[in-house]
C-alpha cells in the first residue's frame, strides 16, 4: 500500500473571472458553470492524491449561498478530505475575491466523491489521508458519517450496520 498523504498534498486552486457568456439573466454566474468548475478542481485534487486516473462517483452536496456577479473573480480551493479504500471525498470551497476592496466572500461549498481506476476502469486502492488542521480533522471525521448515510439511502447498508450514525443519533 502507498504511504499516507496529507490533504495539503492535493490542494488545487483555480482562479477565473466571470465572463458575460457564463452568466444567467441576472448577470450572475450560471450554477451549472460553477458546478463544472468545481468538478474539474475536485478531479485534479483526487488525481493528485492517488496519482491515478479518477472518475466522479457522486456530487454529494453543493450549496449556493451567495451569487457570483459578472466580472467577479472566482477562486476555487479543493482538497481531499478523506480517503477510503478506492474512493475519496473532496471538499471544494468557492470564494468571490475582490482585490480592489481586499475582501473574500465564501460563496459556495461542494462535496464530491471520486474513485481511482485502473486502465480497465476498475476501482483500485488509494493512499490513506492524515488530516492536520482543525478544519481538515472536522471534515475527515464527518466524511464517514456522510458515507454511511449515502450507503444507507442507496440500500447498500442497513441502518443497524452503521457505526458513526449510531454514535451520532443514539449515543452508542
Amino acid at each position: 500500500m502507498q504511504k499516507s498523504k496529507n490533504p495539503i498534498d492535493s490542494l488545487t486552486v483555480m482562479t477565473n473571472i466571470v465572463l458575460p457568456n457564463e452568466t444567467n439573466s441576472l448577470r450572475n454566474l450560471f450554477g451549472g458553470e460553477l458546478l463544472s468548475r468545481m468538478d474539474r478542481a475536485a478531479s485534479i485534487s483526487a488525481t493528485r492524491h492517488c496519482e491515478r486516473r479518477v472518475v466522479t462517483a457522486s456530487v454529494n452536496h453543493v450549496s449556493f449561498n451567495h451569487p457570483i456577479p459578472e466580472g467577479g473573480i472566482v477562486v476555487l480551493e479543493s482538497k481531499v478530505s478523506r480517503a477510503f479504500s478506492t474512493s475519496m471525498e473532496i471538499y471544494v470551497d468557492v470564494w468571490l475575491d475582490d482585490p480592489i476592496n481586499q475582501t473574500k466572500t465564501h460563496t459556495n461549498t461542494g462535496i464530491y466523491t471520486f474513485v481511482a481506476v485502473d486502465e480497465f476502469n476498475r476501482p483500485i486502492p488509494i493512499p490513506h489521508i492524515e488530516p492536520e488542521t482543525d478544519l481538515e480533522i472536522e471534515r475527515y471525521e464527518a466524511a464517514l458519517r456522510r458515507k454511511e448515510l449515502s450507503l444507507i439511502l442507496s440500500g447498500r447498508m442497513k441502518p443497524t450496520d452503521s457505526v458513526e450514525l449510531k454514535k451520532l443519533f443514539l449515543g452508542e
